[in-house]
């Protein structure tokens, strides 16, 4: 089992991706529902400030290191992190895995042909076995109906679900006992950016912790999010001085 960097009320595993991989190969073997969460220093604030979101997380299998402001959260907690594993990146792994291992995959999610052109890009790349994919508006119960019994019906071994957090999250644990065994990851905006919808950071940018700088300048709708960092920083701090 690997060990966990508690930050804030949220505990994260100290894996590296390709530790991630190796564990989610365990996890579909086992034959049973279980979810991933990646979270970046805005969930993990959101989660303390949630207690609902908070037990979605800290109840995942795994949950990863998505994001610079966790890696400096547990260097300063005296508890460094291996590396960042962030969503998209694990998505990437994952799907370069299952070509190897003949896995099944189904995307879920973001705005209508999004999910497609992703699994296109995806399935050209890598070849991995892509079996459905679906828009991310499951507002209407006949909808998220149908989308359950295709689930249902092809019993792909990894959903990855693109809803943004905290919905997806919730749509994960709300549905995934009633479905065939899988593992399920929510991956926020990822399949905007393999789909090409939307553009990744330059390298620079992810080399220096400036990926969110970027998202921010690139959807300003975004900003509003961002504040949560500068209040994630000082609970983080305040969570140190309480150790000390």
């Amino acid at each position: 089992m690997a060990q966990k960097v508690k930050i804030l009320e949220t505990e994260i595993d100290c894996l590296t991706q390709k530790e991630v991989v190796e564990e989610i190969a365990s996890l579909i073997s086992a034959q049973e529902p279980h979810y991933i969460v990646t979270a970046n220093a805005e969930i993990v604030y959101m989660a303390w400030q949630d207690e609902k979101m908070q037990t979605t997380v800290n109840n995942a299998s795994i949950v990863t290191a998505d994001g610079s402001g966790v890696l400096w959260a547990a260097e300063e907690l005296g508890m460094p992190l291996k590396e960042r594993v962030t969503g998209i990146d694990l998505v990437y792994a994952i799907c370069e895995e299952a070509a190897k291992k003949d896995w099944t995959i189904y995307l879920l999610g973001a705005a209508e042909g999004v999910a497609a052109e992703a699994a296109k890009r995806l399935i050209e790349r890598y070849h991995c076995n892509i079996i459905g994919t679906h828009n991310g508006f499951l507002k209407d119960p006949a909808v998220n109906q149908a989308v359950l019994e295709e689930l249902t019906a092809k019993k792909p071994q990894i959903v990855l679900v693109a809803m943004g957090a905290p919905r997806q999250e919730y749509w994960i644990v709300e549905h995934m006992h009633k479905l065939p065994p899988a593992v399920y990851m929510g991956i926020g905006g990822s399949l905007d950016v393999i789909s090409g919808n939307l553009k990744r950071a330059p390298l620079w940018m992810q080399k220096m912790s400036l990926e969110w700088l970027y998202r921010v300048i690139k959807q300003p709708s975004r900003f509003k999010r961002v504040l949560a960092l500068p209040k994630f920083t000082r609970a983080v701090k305040k969570q140190k001085k309480m150790k000390s």
